[in-house]
């Protein structure tokens, strides 16, 4: 399943969304600016390294290596996802709110994956994590949105309407899947289950709401925020 867009309003215009989006874009353009080299040097300098963590250091990489991506599909595929379901989250936290959300929930997420990669030298990066907690937010406060998702049937592509719910509910049951089949291990599917568990947890915290709460276009401001 590949969503392709959502059909759930929102009230005000995601501005920290768009810029978040905006900034991955230009800092992986800085990334490919001098060659593979200075690549590389920013994936190691500003990516998150658990052993380099365990010493003492580089604490602000569990903060910068969200800005940082792999590969042009990388990149696409984080903010594609972003781009559908970030907007809403936005909505329903505020802009600060959101902004809070969102990075708590990235950091939450490279720790969970540092457990799991104790000790490693090999640096993780990506917005993964934050949005699987984008994710969460949205499985558990808009359950019913329909999601366009493109899904293939033999040789063909279709796009069909599914809810939420089975949308990002079949994604992260793949996540799991994956982690422990552990079919690719360049990715780090356990940042993408740490952000998502981190994700459900803060949007409970925030609104102490079921996932029933809530409706598509629900025009209730239940943040406390301001937007």
């Amino acid at each position: 399943m590949i969503p392709v867009g959502d059909e759930n309003p929102t009230r005000i215009t995601p501005y920290v969304n768009y810029l978040i989006i905006c900034l991955c874009f230009i800092i992986f353009l800085w990334q490919i600016s001098d060659g593979d080299g200075f690549f590389i040097y920013t994936i190691t300098e500003f990516g998150l390294i658990p052993a380099r963590i365990l010493s003492g250091d580089g604490y602000v990489t569990f903060f910068t290596n969200m800005f940082l991506h792999g590969g042009w599909m990388h990149l696409i595929g984080n903010m594609f996802f972003l781009y559908i379901f970030g907007d809403n989250i936005e909505d329903s936290f505020g802009h600060l709110g959101y902004l809070v959300f969102y990075f708590t929930s990235g950091v939450l997420a490279s720790l969970i994956w540092m457990l799991t990669e104790w000790g490693s030298p090999y640096p993780a990066v990506g917005a993964s994590g934050a949005i699987s907690g984008v994710m969460a937010a949205y499985l558990l406060l808009f359950p019913n949105a329909r999601i366009r998702t493109l899904i293939r049937f033999g040789f063909f592509w279709h796009i069909i309407k599914v809810s939420a719910s089975m949308m990002i509910g079949f994604w992260f049951l793949y996540q799991m899947f994956l982690a422990f089949l552990s079919f690719d291990a360049g990715v780090a599917y356990f940042a993408h289950i740490g952000g998502f568990v981190a994700g459900l947890i803060l949007t409970k915290i925030f609104f102490g709401v079921s996932p029933s709460s809530f409706s598509v276009g629900d025009s209730k401001d239940p943040s406390g925020f301001c937007h």
